[in-house]
């Protein structure tokens, strides 16, 4: 390019010269990431929250119940997902049909399903508990809990374990990830993806199959017997889960699945010394060989270690921070989804955008339609969940 040239475009040079006057090099500490917006989503009547967990079916998530404000979750299933997963749809169909059923304190309870046929989804929208009893021992060294804290969680378990057997209802999946806990500390036994519901007039309760985690099953199930009594394949697993609960161990390990099943089938285990002779005989009933002389529910309610008053020698393990957000008070995760769906924000007067609420119990237009009630319990919310 000549000189002439140069100055019909003298707004190059002028250019190259003023460039860093408008970037800068800045370190990669100083840039300020505007978080994502959380855009509401409405199903049926529920706003959707974080995530909560994810299994091997599909998502879990908080939701929040519109007409009685009473946090929920909710298993999200793909009906693509499921097939891929061996007797998936059966497992789910199964647990919808059981858990309509069941209403006890410590059985986890369905509030509602919801099916999207355009997207092959579905909603199955449970209890909201707080947190897993496999989450609390792994937020601990020794893996355990004290002696007066698994008391209670247990004898929680064997009350639900009694309601389902009263009901001929076998779990066969007992085991510290299949038990939640609630706010209040109350323990929900969840997951009865592969329990089985024996026949109303079946003089007994044999059962033929079995799909419950390894390192939780009878000697029974590891010889391959065709048969066997499902009532005392949960005795044993709550055995498993006691053991476990209490020490930080397992009574059968293996480094795989065929190993682990040869050591259990053989029945040979011990039991550490420091839980000493009352809850070692209890734990020697419940883990017995033979099943016909594993202990029953009741025998296990008239032993001296579950009717005892364990004083409280160590500090309670408490329900760790959440996993995602490291939020220690597990605060309610609907908050950004509510604020999002009605516009709220903590600088605007409420009584100035009163006027403009359309009073209406239709809650399944956002934007257009806003529930006065969610309108007015947001600042409350927003401070009781964020201050414990």
């Amino acid at each position: 390019m000549d000189e002439e040239e140069s100055q019909d475009i003298g707004f190059l040079p002028d250019l190259s010269v003023g460039m860093d006057t408008f970037i800068h090099r800045i370190d990669s500490t100083e840039v300020i990431y505007q978080p994502r917006r959380k855009r509401a989503k409405l199903v049926g009547k529920y706003l959707m929250g974080d995530l909560l967990g994810e299994g091997s079916y599909g998502k879990v998530k908080e939701m929040l119940d519109s007409d009685t404000l009473c946090r929920r979750a909710v298993k999200i299933l793909k009906k693509k997902k499921l097939r891929r997963i061996p007797n998936g749809e059966a497992n789910v169909k199964k647990e919808i049909q059981l858990l309509r059923r069941l209403r006890h304190r410590n059985v986890i309870q369905l509030v509602d399903v919801l099916y999207n046929e355009e997207k092959q989804k579905m909603y199955m929208v449970m209890e909201y508990c707080v947190c897993g009893m496999q989450e609390m021992l792994d937020s601990v060294l020794e893996k355990r809990f004290p002696i007066f804290q698994a008391h209670g969680y247990f004898c929680q378990l064997v009350d639900g374990l009694e309601y389902l057997h009263s009901q001929g209802i076998v779990h066969k999946d007992i085991k510290p990830g299949n038990l939640l806990l609630t706010t209040d500390g109350t323990l929900k036994i969840s997951d009865l993806g592969v329990a089985e519901a024996l026949h109303p007039f079946a003089e007994g309760d044999t059962c033929r199959t079995s799909q419950g985690s390894p390192a939780f099953q009878p000697p029974e199930i590891a010889n391959g017997l065709d048969t066997f009594s499902g009532f005392k394949v949960d005795i044993w697993s709550a055995g498993v889960t006691l053991y476990n609960i209490t020490t930080g161990l397992y009574p059968f390990e293996g480094d795989n699945i065929y190993k682990l099943f040869e050591n259990i089938g053989k029945g040979d285990y011990s039991i550490p010394e420091e839980c000493g002779p009352l809850l070692s005989d209890l734990l020697g009933g419940m883990l017995e060989y033979d099943p016909t002389k594993r202990f029953s529910i009741q025998q296990i309610r008239r032993h001296n270690w579950f009717r005892k008053k364990h004083p409280q020698m160590d500090p309670l393990v408490p329900i760790p921070p959440s996993s995602e957000t490291k939020d220690r008070w597990r605060s309610l995760t609907v908050v950004p989804y509510l604020e999002d769906l009605h516009g709220y924000s903590e600088d605007e007067d409420l009584c100035d955008l009163e006027d403009e609420i359309i009073y209406t119990q239709d809650f399944t237009v956002p934007g257009r339609a806003c529930s006065f009630t969610l309108w007015f319990i947001l600042p409350l919310l927003k401070g009781l969940f964020r201050n414990g």
